[in-house]
């Protein structure tokens, strides 16, 4: 697993916000430190539409990847970490692009309480996902 710390990276960052049935993705620029909700990629039975990743892979042309790993409230792995990790493997392997992880809890709680409307839950997750990443390094 990479580095929860990057080297140097300056430019767009996708984050994800990793589920069985939906994944959400933001866009995050190194620059400014800021991120914004941008997809809701569908996923069925923890299959992701790669057509549709791959659309945001080209039109973003990101320097580097952040996949929120779900863990327990007492840092412990849980059910959809392991997963998580293997979809950051398979981005990094499809768009040869560095993964970077970060522990994420209650990020979707945390998005509606920001009183965001369900549907739209899972982007603004990986919003959170993703500025926490860019605060942190």
């Amino acid at each position: 697993m990479p580095d929860s710390k990057p080297q140097t990276l300056t430019g767009v960052v996708l984050g994800f916000d990793f589920g069985l049935r939906r994944i959400g993705v933001a866009v995050g620029q190194t620059v400014t430190q800021t991120a914004a909700p941008e997809a809701i990629v569908r996923s069925q039975d923890g299959k992701p539409d790669w057509e549709h990743i791959t659309k945001l892979f080209e039109k973003w042309q990101p320097v580097a990847i952040v996949v929120g790993l779900p863990m327990r409230l007492d840092g412990s792995e849980q059910a959809l970490t392991q997963p998580a990790r293997k979809f950051g493997q398979r981005l990094s392997g499809r768009y040869h692009c560095p993964v970077f992880y970060i522990e994420e809890q209650l990020s979707s709680i945390e998005a509606e309480s920001r009183q965001v409307k369900q549907a739209h839950v899972d982007d603004h997750a990986a919003q959170i996902i993703l500025e926490n990443w860019l605060e942190a390094n």
